[in-house]
């Protein structure tokens, strides 16, 4: 319970940071989000970035819209699904994502200098092990 006190204003404080970071990138949580998710996992669908994320598909629709406005990202047809186009970053996009994420670990390696790679893993596994204990629950109901 320790752990489920803590994660709630962590990612909060995060989400809130990365807001009041937006104006200098342009982009908003959601849209970071997408980016972020396909620079770690290649092109993907709406409704496959949607399960990652444990959000709404519709949420992550209105994000991508956002992030193809920008020229961030695009579409690509879909071999395996014709109704269900891949996404894909654009040149402009994986740079901005990469910058961001860039900016964004120097500022943990500074606010967290004493945590090792052994720290950072139990940490991940610890985390993985209590979202395991709910993914029976249903985010889009």
């Amino acid at each position: 319970m320790e752990v489920f006190a803590l994660v709630g204003p962590l990612y909060r404080r995060v989400q809130r940071k990365i807001e009041q970071d937006a104006s200098r990138q342009g982009l908003s949580v959601g849209v970071r989000a997408v980016l972020d998710l396909l620079r770690a996992h290649g092109p993907m669908t709406v409704p496959q970035m949607g399960r990652a994320q444990s959000i709404s598909r519709q949420f992550v629709q209105r994000m991508v819209n956002d992030a193809v406005s920008a020229g961030l990202v695009e579409t690509a047809p879909n071999p395996a699904h014709a109704r269900s186009p891949l996404i894909r970053l654009t040149d402009t996009g994986r740079t901005a994502i990469e910058t961001t994420v860039t900016r964004e670990h120097a500022l943990l390696r500074e606010a967290a200098p004493d945590l090792t790679p052994a720290d950072v893993d139990t940490c991940v596994h610890v985390l993985s092990r209590m979202l395991t204990l709910f993914d029976d629950v249903d985010v889009n109901g």
